[in-house]
């Protein structure tokens, strides 16, 4: 077996560096985009692998978080590509999301898990490039960075921001989950 040379060892440095500082992130944008616990594990270990393949070819055309976030959001629009392929329909535009059954109580309502349940409800329903946009801002990435990451324009980024904390806004203030 051959030794590891410098530019697997600086893959593996610049990888680790990175699953270090970010793996969080890449945990709540796993949860973003996959709601059945085995498959969002799946998809976060897809994370990794990829994120650590892409450190072969990484030559500081941007910063590191800006290549994790991309990384991440690529193989994680990919993956939602798929699920969309398998149950055609599943998924909707901000415009034809419903409001449907109302929470039990204030208490319930009031309560920290049951409000990131509905936010969850809610992401796991957009589209992949809403999706996108709404992780990368709730991992507060600004709306040029975004743009970078999603080939958006900053101004449409901002604007499809603007649409979903309308529609947050709308049914958290209702009571009702999405």
């Amino acid at each position: 077996m051959s030794p590891p040379d410098a530019r697997s060892e600086r893959q593996d440095a610049l990888y680790a560096d990175a699953a270090s500082a970010h793996g969080g992130m890449i945990a709540r944008l796993s949860a973003g985009y996959e709601a059945d616990p085995a498959l969002r594990e799946d998809l976060e270990q897809e994370i990794h692998l990829q994120l650590w393949r892409s450190f072969a070819s990484f030559a500081g055309q941007c910063s590191i978080a800006t290549w994790v976030h991309r990384i991440a959001h690529n193989v994680g629009a990919r993956h939602v590509h798929r699920a969309v392929r398998s149950k055609p329909g599943a998924f909707v535009d901000l415009d034809g999301i419903d409001i449907a059954d109302a929470r039990g109580g204030p208490d319930e309502n009031a309560d920290a898990a049951a409000t990131l349940d509905r936010l969850y409800a809610l992401i796991w329903r957009l589209r992949p490039i809403d999706r996108q946009v709404l992780l990368l801002h709730l991992e507060q990435v600004d709306a040029a960075a975004s743009a970078e990451i999603t080939g958006l324009k900053p101004g449409a980024v901002a604007t499809r921001i603007h649409r979903i904390k309308a529609l947050l806004a709308r049914q958290f203030a209702e009571g009702t989950r999405p």
